[in-house]
C-alpha cells in the first residue's frame, strides 16, 4: 500500500475534532429530504487524485450534504460542479461532472484536498480544528514530489497553505504572499501559487466568481506547468 493511500485511510478514520466528529455525524444521519436515499459517508474526506500530479488544489471544507455526503472532496455541490468543470476544460480531468465517489472521474496530474477534512457548522472550521488537520496537508505535499502550482481557493486556504509550506520548512518572504483573485506568486522553492476566488455559490451567484474569470484561473495553470517544463 503506498504511503498515499495509508493517509487516505488515516484521514478518513480521524477523529481528532470532537466537534466536527459530532456534527457531520449527526448530518450523515438526519440528512436532507433530497439525498434521504443516500447512504452518507459522514466521515472525513481525503484528499483525491493523481499520485504524480504537479497541480495542487487547495479549498476549505467539505460540505455538509456535498463531500460529507459523496465521499469525495468538491462532488455533490454546486462548488465542485464549478471545479470540475473547469478542470474538465482545461484538461485535468476525463469528464465535468463529479457526483459521487465511483462515478468513474479520474484526475490527471492534478489532486485536490482541503485545509480541514471534516464538514464544519456554518462551514466555519475553529483555529484548532485547523491545526489539527493541517499535519495531513504536510503530508500531502511531502508525497506529492511533483507538484509545481497550487491554486488555493479562497484566502483561508490560500493562507493555509503558506502555513503549511511554514512546517515543511519553508521561509515565506516579508511582506507575505496577499491573496487575490488571479494572483499569482513564483515561490522560492520552484512552487507557484495561484489565489483564486472559492467557487462558492455566494460568489458565484452574486457575480463575484464568473465562469470566464475561473478559466482564466487554470489557463494560468497550464501556462506555468508549460513554462516548468520547458526549463
Amino acid at each position: 500500500m503506498s504511503s498515499l493511500k495509508v493517509l487516505h485511510q488515516t484521514v478518513s478514520d480521524c477523529t481528532l475534532c470532537p466537534r466536527l466528529t459530532i456534527y457531520r455525524r449527526e448530518i450523515a444521519r438526519v440528512k436532507v429530504k433530497r439525498f434521504q436515499d443516500w447512504d452518507y459517508w459522514g466521515r472525513p474526506i481525503p484528499g483525491f487524485g493523481d499520485s504524480k500530479a504537479r497541480l495542487f488544489v487547495v479549498g476549505l471544507a467539505p460540505a455538509a450534504h456535498g463531500g460529507n455526503r459523496t465521499g469525495r472532496v468538491f462532488t455533490g455541490d454546486r462548488s465542485g460542479d464549478w471545479l470540475y468543470d473547469a478542470l474538465y476544460h482545461h484538461g485535468f480531468a476525463n469528464q465535468p461532472d463529479s457526483t459521487h465517489a465511483k462515478d468513474g472521474m479520474k484526475l490527471r496530474d492534478c489532486y485536490i484536498a482541503a485545509a480541514v477534512r471534516c464538514a464544519p457548522p456554518a462551514n466555519k472550521p475553529l483555529k484548532e480544528e485547523f491545526d489539527a488537520c493541517r499535519p495531513y496537508l504536510v503530508e500531502e505535499f511531502r508525497v506529492l514530489k511533483n507538484v509545481k502550482v497550487v491554486v488555493a481557493l479562497g484566502k483561508i486556504a490560500f493562507d493555509e497553505y503558506l502555513k503549511t509550506c511554514q512546517v515543511l520548512g519553508h521561509a515565506i518572504s516579508s511582506p507575505k504572499p496577499k491573496f487575490g483573485h488571479e494572483c499569482s506568486y513564483a515561490l522560492p522553492w520552484g512552487v507557484t501559487l495561484i489565489g483564486s476566488y472559492h467557487p462558492s455559490q455566494q460568489n458565484t451567484f452574486t457575480g463575484k466568481l464568473t465562469r470566464p474569470m475561473f478559466y482564466r484561473v487554470f489557463e494560468r495553470v497550464r501556462f506555468e506547468l508549460d513554462e516548468k517544463r520547458n526549463k
